[in-house]
């Protein structure tokens, strides 16, 4: 992964917010400065995270470095708060309220195993984030998941299984490809306040 600098996490984070204010005031889709395009001219994948207090406000982004990291910002920066499916869309007057958080991560790797009991030692919590496939779909939590919610390496792998709407032992069958991947996260310490990398 291209490294990260603090000041690259505040430079991203704060276009995150500045792109989804101006979407929510205006209905513009924003272009970034040429500074943040060619800092940010490497494919990679990213995730926008928006937090209202300690409740999640929505969280979008692409796991794969299928484009730029400017370009992918951009677009889960706004779908973050318009377009997930298990919150109303974000108004312009809350984002006083929420907090932005910005993960870049590293391109998923499946994880090789003889056995699936093999994973609970190979999986890391506060390294890994992962993704669960099965035969009926995938399912993605970011490494600063299971860390929040004090989870371990078993729980963890049940919860991936269920955000793929899989049984939570679905990661035990061989036909279930579980990867893996490591993510730098940023956020905000307070809406609109201080940048910081958060330490998993």
């Amino acid at each position: 992964m291209n490294i990260i600098s603090d000041q690259d996490g505040d430079i991203l984070v704060r276009t995150a917010r500045y792109v989804v204010t101006e979407y929510l005031k205006n209905g513009k889709r924003v272009i970034p400065s040429d500074d943040v395009k060619s800092r940010f001219s490497f494919s990679s994948g990213v995730f926008v995270t928006l937090n209202k207090g300690e409740e999640l406000r929505g969280c979008i982004g692409f796991p794969t470095p299928d484009r730029k990291l400017y370009q992918s910002l951009l677009y889960a920066a706004i779908a973050s708060a318009t377009e997930d499916p298990r919150f109303l869309p974000v108004k312009f007057d809350e984002l006083g309220e929420i907090s932005f958080e910005v993960t870049v991560l590293t391109p998923p790797e499946a994880i090789k195993v003889q056995d699936p009991s093999e994973y609970l030692s190979v999986i890391k919590v506060g390294r890994d984030g992962l993704v669960v496939k099965w035969e009926f779909g995938s399912g993605l939590l970011l490494p600063q998941v299971p860390v929040e919610y004090g989870w371990n390496e078993e729980e963890f792998l049940a919860h991936t299984c269920q955000k793929a709407g899989a049984p939570k032992d679905c990661w035990k069958q061989k036909s279930t490809m579980i990867l893996r991947f490591e993510g730098i996260v940023f956020k905000e310490t307070t809406p609109k306040g201080s940048v910081g990398r958060v330490k998993l």
